[in-house]
């Protein structure tokens, strides 16, 4: 069946073609994805993959599955795509009714983007390889994508393509152009770049399992303790390192001290809060709406993802409402 499709879009026939690529486009956007930690960057690329391919078909001579082929594309892409991109410009806060504490620091990768859950499906399932180090839930948390974004763009292409998709140090070799030695010595340095980023698994409680009662619970009573503007039973809710972002702005909170004034200085009591369910990165997240005028109309005020362990919240990041629309959420929502 391959063979035909193959030799059909070779002639030039366009639905043989996107037959022949369809089962892995939403693999290879989520592969632009961390590659890019944007979610608009990732369009762009599996876009700009999709068109070199049918550009190159007559040139695909079979070697290589046509999977290994688009992977071969798609990083390339993105390679390109970050050696032409230009300094990304963080967001300056834009409350002027309100005035933030004194951050902890100013967080390096400001275009990070979160991936909606719902473009997962069918990602997921494929079989580990022995040369996979990552389960795919840990590949795509807010927390993996961002130490990523951290590594050098070759480094961090070698390491998704191995640790994270399992293809091994020839395959790999062969998709960069380049020596299995020097593969094995990005691997290496990338391992260790991505270690110093990400705390070791065993010293972190496994979160709740996604749609669990324990994972309902405690979304719940955050969402409550927001809703009422009760700083100490939101606080409570957090460990003792919590860490708060909020791309595109720079300004981050580390520890529970500092997300405590933080959310002091933003969450009041009488505010008319809104919370609809959803979820990025495979994690429990949030489209927030605040009501802002005396039509009782709450207006979207972005998208809040948060990271469990255990019993308790260790991250919050606060996206802005510009990303809602991807997660099929309102810009507003009716009064009540």
């Amino acid at each position: 069946m391959t063979t035909d499709l193959i030799t059909k879009a070779r002639a030039g026939d366009g639905e043989a073609f996107r037959e022949l690529t369809q089962p892995y486009r939403r693999e290879l956007q989520v592969h632009c994805y961390r590659m890019l930690g944007s979610f608009h960057d990732a369009e762009d690329a599996l876009q700009d993959t999709l068109l070199a391919a049918w550009q190159g078909i007559g040139r695909f001579e079979g070697r290589a599955s046509v999977r290994t082929w688009l992977y071969r594309i798609a990083t390339t892409r993105c390679l390109n795509a970050l050696r032409s991109a230009g300094r990304r410009q963080a967001k300056e806060w834009n409350m002027p009714e309100i005035e933030p504490p004194e951050p902890t620091g100013l967080g390096e990768i400001v275009w990070l983007e979160p991936y909606p859950d719902a473009l997962l499906e069918g990602t997921t399932d494929r079989q580990l390889t022995p040369e996979t180090r990552y389960e795919q839930s840990e590949a795509i948390s807010l927390a993996f994508v961002t130490a990523l974004q951290i590594l050098p763009a070759r480094q961090r292409a070698v390491l998704i393509l191995r640790d994270v998709l399992g293809y091994r140090a020839t395959e790999v070799a062969d998709m960069l152009d380049t020596t299995v030695e020097s593969v094995n010595s990005a691997l290496k340095r990338a391992r260790a770049g991505l270690h110093h980023r990400l705390p070791p698994a065993e010293e972190r409680q496994p979160p709740p399992t996604p749609h669990s009662p324990a994972e309902q619970a405690l979304t719940a009573k955050f969402v409550r303790a927001y809703q009422a503007g009760d700083i100490d039973a939101l606080v409570a809710l957090l460990t003792d390192d919590v860490r708060l972002s909020m791309p595109p702005m720079p300004l981050e909170y580390h520890g529970r001290d500092a997300v405590t004034r933080f959310y002091s200085s933003i969450v009041h009591l009488g505010q008319s809060y809104g919370f609809v369910p959803t979820r990025a990165n495979g994690q429990p997240a949030f489209g927030t709406y605040l009501r802002t005028s005396a039509d009782g109309i709450r207006h979207g005020a972005g998208l809040l993802v948060l990271t469990l362990t255990g019993d308790q919240i260790c991250a919050v990041t606060h996206f802005d409402a510009g990303v809602l629309p991807r997660f099929g959420l309102p810009r507003s929502l009716p009064s009540r």
